[in-house]
Order: structure tokens, then sequence, then C-alpha cells
């Protein structure tokens, strides 16, 4: 069966039905997503004496749990919505081990992950003093209404490389994920980065 045949909202709405063949090519469509999260973190796996076939099926898990959860009308294509789920699958993991080896609860694999030359919305607005609980609720109140305002100026493309920017993806990263041509997504993120200058100003 050729998966090509099929859109993404078809095949999901066939594995709805208990569609073997249906799960089957989407797997085989977006592997790849779970190669790139599971090389990401292979590392700091290992570090954390994460077995990785235990990550690795972390990383199936949450891709089951993209199948079941997506839905076309959030406006996220499947393969930025599958990404998002595998990463926070294998990060929360990651922190469940980190907090086994008494790790500092802060010290999160996202702040820990070497960037490209660009940053992310975090990295603009994080704010390194130490703050009572009382600020830090506000602090959360003021990105999360920040957040909705960037993903207003943001095209449909934008937010897609927004989100995955958002998951410490680099450009050729976002650009296998999506797809697309580095160069593409690099212009995409400039476009991005430029009018988070401007609501940030």
């Amino acid at each position: 069966m050729d998966y090509k045949e099929y859109n993404d909202h078809e095949l999901i709405m066939l594995i709805g039905e208990n569609n073997d063949d249906a799960r089957n090519i989407i797997y085989e469509k977006y592997h790849y997503i779970i190669d790139i999260i599971f090389k990401k973190y292979y590392k700091r796996a290992l570090a954390l004496a994460v077995e990785p076939s235990d990550l690795f099926q972390d990383a199936l898990l949450g891709f089951t749990d993209a199948i079941n959860r997506y839905k076309e009308e959030d406006q996220a294509s499947f393969a930025t919505f599958a990404t998002m789920c595998v990463d926070r699958r294998i990060k929360t993991t990651l922190r469940n081990a980190q907090t086994l080896k008494n790790k500092i609860a802060s010290d999160t694999v996202s702040l820990e992950y070497e960037y490209d030359d660009y940053l992310t919305l975090k990295d603009m607005i994080k704010d390194d003093r130490l703050v009572d609980p009382l600020d830090e609720v506000t602090d959360q109140e003021y990105y999360q209404e920040l957040n909705n305002k960037i993903l207003q100026e943001l095209s449909d493309n934008e937010k897609q490389v927004y989100q995955l920017m958002k998951e410490s993806y680099n450009y050729n990263e976002i650009a296998k994920i999506l797809n697309k041509e580095p160069k593409q997504v690099d212009n995409t993120i400039q476009r991005i980065k430029n009018k988070l200058k401007t609501l940030l100003k």
C-alpha cells in the first residue's frame, strides 16, 4: 500500500477504526521523527543511566499519543504535533531519571541543549534572578499572554516552526521534520525573530 495516496487525516481516521495497515503506513511515513528525537536525547539518556531501549519505547509511546490525540482543526501539522508529543514524553522520562539521581529540579533538558545562532522565546524572556512563588506565577501568566500574542502574529507555517523552536530544535532538524529545505526554515526563523523583537520592544 502506498502511503502517499492517503493524507494524514484519512490515515488517523482509519487508525481510529483499528486499521493496522493505516497504523503501519503512518509509522513508515514519520518514523524519521522518532529517530531525530531519539538521537537528540541519546547521550543525555546514557548520562542518566536510561536504557536506550527504554528511551526508544517512550518515543514510540509518545508517537502513539500523538496519533490518539491529533485533531486537524488544531492547525498544527501531524508532523509538528507528533514531534512535540514524542519530545515531551522523552523529556518526562529524563526528568524522572534526574530526580532519581538527585539532580536539581530546574536543570531541565531544554535549558542544557545547545542552541544554534537563534534564540528561542524562552531565552528572550527568561529571568535568571531568584523569584518567590508569587512572582513565578506572574511570570508564567506573562509568558502565556505573550505566547498567545505571538501566535496571533504568525502564519500557519511560522506557527509550526515556532512550536518546534520552542522545543529546542535547530533549523536543520526542523527542516527534516517539516520536509522543507533548511534555507526555507532559516528564512522563516528570521521572520519569526523579527516579529518577536517587535513584540518585545
